[in-house]
């Protein structure tokens, strides 16, 4: 069996002022620093063979942070860009408060959390699980089908993507999955892909 941590980074410094990140590339806050050495204290009953991220810094310097206080400078470590956040569009960099008041609680939820909820010049979480699961297939169920453990470092809707995908949730459930900066999902995984077990660690 392969154990599969799924770590959403630490809070980022677009995070601390609401503001919609998407493919803009910025960092941890204190805060979000904290949130990942905490996400480390929380997997430290687990060994990993492989640790991955998305190529998004907030991605990248969560996993850094955690191999750092689990003592794991050794794992070895890769970026792609197939775990990426969703691309935002044109509501990139605007505070999503402002924008839930201009729409209403239905439509911002829609433009949020929706399945197939087109963005101009952006992504739906349809496009992100096309390339996330691309991601999975060529990245991670090898290692899987190997019996190794893993863990990714990425980010709300690249896990959201995954975890459609390695729980088959109905498109109308999606809207429903939510999880907070730092907060983890970890899978027990056969070598033929099917889950063993799901727990929450936050």
């Amino acid at each position: 069996m392969s154990k599969l941590a799924l770590v959403r980074h630490g809070e980022s410094q677009w995070n601390a002022k609401g503001l919609w990140t998407g493919w803009t590339d910025i960092g941890l806050s204190e805060k979000g620093r904290q949130e990942a050495r905490g996400a480390a204290m929380k997997l430290k009953d687990l060994s990993f063979h492989l640790g991955l991220s998305s190529d998004l810094k907030r991605a990248w310097e969560t996993l850094d942070i955690i191999k750092e206080t689990l003592n794991l400078a050794d794992l070895p470590t890769s970026r792609h860009f197939e775990f990426k956040e969703r691309h935002y569009g044109i509501y990139s960099g605007r505070n999503k408060w402002q924008i839930k008041e201009s729409l209403g609680d239905k439509k911002f939820k829609q433009l949020r959390r929706g399945w197939d909820f087109p963005i101009p010049e952006g992504e739906s979480l349809k496009d992100v699980y096309k390339r996330v699961v691309a991601g999975y297939k060529k990245h991670i169920y090898p290692e899987i089908k190997n019996s190794r453990n893993l863990l990714l470092s990425a980010h709300g809707n690249s896990i959201r993507a995954l975890m459609k995908h390695l729980e088959k949730i109905d498109d109308d459930k999606i809207t429903d999955i939510e999880l907070d900066t730092g907060e983890i999902i970890l899978y027990t995984i056969s070598p033929f892909g099917k889950i063993i077990n799901r727990e929450k660690r936050k």
